[in-house]
């Protein structure tokens, strides 16, 4: 299956953000791409919403779902983008929604780890998602779905791995700063060779995130990527050949000596 990552600045209104939305993703359908993933924040940019959160949260997650829905029915592709819903309280969760090439709302995936790094405080404004994790069949592919500061915890994608992803989907709004780029790069091929997975990583570009979106294959090669333009998409073919022949080499994950969670003791 080919998967396009579309890349662009989402502002506060969440219309005008499904309308880019909606032109990157008829050039994936042109492309050939029977899934498109979109970044963290596409719903809107908390930074860009006026009046209270949770309000703007209220009055805008149905409508991102549903128009998000509709765009996928439209164009017949599956679509994975980020937004913020509800929780009840005022701290809404930072959400991913996965909606197949009908319409149909598969699933969601709630942010665990919330950006408290880097002078940020992200869990000031945010909740943090206790469901575990989100791994889905998409196509005759496995998607497993985390959410930027997601990508610096191994262990989650590890356990999206164990759990039967063949790709992982990493949405995100990566903060510039120094180093950060090297930082994302390392990480995201990191995460793709230590598990032998493909890793398709769609970012936000604005004048504080770097965008840099990516399709690594197993070995942590990029097929397809972006730098930091504004707006873009990239397509790559992704499959499950590429994983067996990676892992009939670099069996990794058959070459464990230790369960996950399973402690490790030094003997002497």
């Amino acid at each position: 299956m080919k998967i396009s990552v579309g890349q662009f600045r989402p502002g506060g209104d969440v219309a005008a953000n499904i309308a880019t939305m909606r032109e990157l993703a008829r050039q994936a359908k042109a492309d050939g791409a029977g899934l498109v993933v979109f970044p963290e924040e596409s719903m809107f940019s908390i930074g860009k919403v006026e009046g209270p959160l949770a309000a703007a949260v209220d009055a805008g997650w149905s409508t991102f779902v549903q128009q998000l829905s509709f765009l996928a029915a439209e164009l017949d592709i599956a679509v994975v983008a980020g937004g913020y819903e509800s929780s009840g309280e005022d701290r809404p969760y930072n959400t991913l929604v996965l909606i197949d090439a009908t319409g149909r709302i598969v699933d969601t995936y709630r942010k665990l780890h919330l950006y408290d790094a880097f002078s940020y405080q992200e869990s000031g404004q945010i909740k943090p998602g206790n469901g575990g994790i989100t791994v889905v069949p998409v196509g005759d592919l496995t998607v497993g779905l985390m959410t930027c500061y997601d990508l610096r915890f191994p262990e989650l994608a590890r356990a999206l791995a164990d759990h039967g992803a063949d790709v992982v989907l990493v949405p995100s709004a990566w903060f510039k700063g120094d180093h950060k780029i090297e930082h994302w790069e390392t990480l995201l091929r990191a995460r793709a060779i230590e598990n032998t997975v493909w890793i398709a990583a769609a970012g936000t570009s604005s004048s504080h995130t770097i965008g840099h979106s990516v399709i690594l294959d197993p070995m942590g090669v990029p097929h397809a990527f972006l730098n930091d333009e504004e707006q873009g998409l990239v397509t790559a073919e992704v499959n499950r050949k590429r994983i067996e022949e990676v892992r009939e080499f670099l069996p990794v994950l058959r070459n464990r000596r230790f369960a996950p969670n399973e402690e490790i003791v030094e003997s002497h």
